[in-house]
C-alpha cells in the first residue's frame, strides 16, 4: 500500500515528485465529435511537450485519456520511457457523448471487469497498467449511461483500491457524482472531482471538501473562461478553510491550441513557470505549493 501505478511500473509515492494531476498526451476523440483541436495524435509533438515538462522540473504526469477518448497505452509507454517522466494512465470513460455502443449493452459488472483488467493486467494489449479510474457527467445532469459507468468505476475501485477521478462538465454535478460513488461504497477520500474551478463557486468547493474528496482545478492560463485572479481567490478560499491537503492543480492542456509543441499555448510550462510564481507572489507559501503539487498527488494516487 502506498505505491503509485505508472506505465513503467509501481513506484513509491514519495518518489512521485512534482506532478501535474490532469493532462493529455495522446487523445483521439471519436470522429462523430467535430472539434478536431482536441486531437493530440502526433507522437513527436506530444513527446516534445512532455520533454518540456521534464526540462522545467516536472517528474510525474497524470494522463487522463480514456477508452472512449483514443487512449493508446503503447505510445504513452514509449513516451514515458523516452522522456524519463513518470506517466500515470487511466481506465474508464469521459462522458456519454463519447461512449461506444457496447457501454449500453454490457452490464455494470461486465464493464467493471474491463476496468479491473486494465488496472491489474494491462491496457490496449500491453502490460502497461492503469493507475486510476475515470468517470464523468454531463452539464447539470447525469446521463443514465454515465451513472452506469460511475457505478462500475466504484465497484472496480472497491476491488482494486485504484483512485478515482471524475469529469464534471463546467464543474457541475460533482456532489451528485459523489452521491453515486458513496452509494456503491467507494472511498470518497480517494476521489478527485475534476474541472471544479470551471464552477467558480467557493461554497461549492467547500461542500466537495467536506465530503472528503479532492478538489481538482485544471484551468490556470485559460483566460477565455475568466482571469487567473479568480482562480487565485478560489485557491485561497480552499486553503483558508483548512482544505489545502485536498487540493490538486493541473492544466488539462488537452487541445493542440493549448500546447507549445503543437504551435499553441500556454503549454506545460505555464503552471510551473508562471502560475506558481504568481501564487507565491500573492502570498501562498512554498510549503503549500509543495503540498498541492507533490504531497497531494502522491496521497491520491498512492493506493497500490
Amino acid at each position: 500500500m502506498g505505491k503509485v501505478r505508472t506505465l513503467l511500473g509501481d513506484i513509491e509515492k514519495k518518489d512521485l515528485g512534482f506532478t501535474y494531476s490532469h493532462e493529455h498526451l495522446i487523445a483521439v476523440p471519436p470522429a462523430s465529435q467535430k472539434d478536431r483541436d482536441l486531437e493530440l495524435s502526433d507522437y513527436n509533438k506530444s513527446l516534445r511537450e512532455l520533454k518540456i515538462f521534464k526540462e522545467i522540473g516536472g517528474n510525474t504526469l497524470v494522463e487522463a485519456s480514456t477508452l472512449d477518448y483514443g487512449r493508446n497505452a503503447a505510445l504513452m509507454l514509449q513516451m514515458s520511457d523516452e522522456s524519463k517522466v513518470n506517466v500515470v494512465a487511466t481506465t474508464g470513460f469521459n462522458k456519454h457523448i463519447y461512449y461506444p455502443e457496447w457501454v449500453e449493452q454490457k452490464s455494470i459488472d461486465e464493464i467493471k471487469d474491463i476496468f479491473i483488467k486494465d488496472i491489474t493486467k494491462g491496457m490496449d494489449g500491453t502490460k502497461a497498467k492503469a493507475g486510476f479510474l475515470k468517470t464523468g457527467s454531463w452539464y447539470n445532469l447525469i446521463h443514465p449511461l454515465e451513472e452506469k459507468v460511475t457505478r462500475a468505476v466504484a465497484r472496480a475501485h472497491k476491488e482494486t483500491g485504484a483512485p478515482i477521478w471524475v469529469h464534471t462538465e463546467v464543474g457541475t454535478m460533482g456532489l451528485e457524482m459523489l452521491d453515486i460513488l458513496e452509494e456503491e461504497g467507494a472511498d470518497l477520500t480517494k476521489t478527485a472531482i475534476g474541472h471544479s474551478d470551471r464552477n467558480a463557486d467557493p461554497y461549492y468547493h467547500l461542500k466537495l471538501a467536506e465530503r472528503g474528496a479532492y478538489i481538482q482545478f485544471d484551468g490556470p492560463g485559460k483566460v477565455k473562461y475568466y482571469p487567473d485572479s479568480t482562480r487565485v481567490k478560489l485557491i485561497k478560499n480552499i486553503i483558508d478553510n483548512g482544505y489545502v491537503k485536498q487540493l490538486l492543480i493541473s492544466g488539462d492542456m488537452g487541445r493542440q491550441s493549448y500546447l507549445e509543441a503543437y504551435g499553441g499555448g500556454p503549454g506545460f510550462r505555464f503552471i510551473k513557470q508562471k502560475f506558481i510564481p504568481r501564487l507565491i507572489d500573492e502570498g501562498i507559501s512554498q510549503e503549500y505549493i509543495d503540498i498541492i503539487f507533490i504531497v497531494n498527488p502522491g496521497r491520491w494516487l498512492g493506493q497500490f
